[in-house]
């Protein structure tokens, strides 16, 4: 289970002496297997959310929990971020079983990469793809490992929407078959509704809270566009 405890999180603001809020009052808990998606404007604090998740950042006014202990960086392997943020020496392949145990199944890797479209891209460096092929890259080396947590930050931002909802059907099997815990930032409400067992819609800055949604919707749905 995810505990979200925020009072506030600001950022300073340089030659102004007060701090800049980006999220207030943010309370709610999401339980293990959940597949959570926040919804909102530009600005409300959606990836800063994903940060605090993660431990990459610990400054704020608050607590977060993940199975009773605070997050430590480094400790969530599956967080797509908005950049791809591949290593750009490094070929797909080698991207993507970057997180991998050595000694870790090839198979599982070309399957995966097979399942993203990357298959005869395997030994191409990020340099030679285009900004949706890196995405997908980085998607892959995300859920490489089925881990219990992942947190996703605009996954299908700017790919083909064909791309896009084959990648949205292969993430739900492998979240449903793992009882994975999501939570995915979209500014998308038709791909929320897709993807979600729950919605949180964030207000503008300082987001807070305004809605917290269940999908009642019963699988398996049809995406739209």
């Amino acid at each position: 289970m995810i505990q979200i405890d925020i009072s506030s999180k600001t950022y300073p603001q340089d030659h102004v002496q007060t701090n800049l809020c980006v999220l207030q009052d943010v309370h709610f808990n999401i339980k293990s297997g959940e597949f959570c998606c926040i919804v909102g404007p530009s600005g409300s604090g959606k990836t800063t959310l994903l940060n605090l998740i993660s431990g990459l950042d610990k400054n704020l006014k608050g607590s977060i929990l993940i199975n009773g202990e605070a997050p430590t960086e480094g400790a969530v392997p599956g967080y797509m971020f908005q950049s791809s943020r591949l290593m750009p020496w490094l070929t797909v392949r080698e991207n993507v079983t970057l997180v991998l145990q050595k000694g870790a199944s090839e198979e599982r890797v070309d399957d995966l990469l097979h399942e993203v479209g990357l298959n005869d891209f395997a030994d191409v460096y990020p340099k030679h793809l285009s900004g949706g092929m890196r995405r997908r890259v980085a998607l892959a080396r995300a859920i490489i490992t089925e881990p219990p947590l992942l947190l996703l930050d605009e996954p299908f931002l700017s790919l083909d929407a064909s791309i896009a909802n084959h990648l949205r059907r292969q993430l739900i099997d492998i979240c449903e078959r793992r009882s994975t815990t999501v939570v995915f930032v979209t500014h998308d409400l038709r791909e929320a509704l897709y993807l979600a067992d729950r919605v949180l819609f964030l207000s503008s800055r300082p987001g807070k809270i305004v809605l917290d949604h269940f999908v009642e919707i019963q699988r398996p749905r049809v995406p739209e566009g």
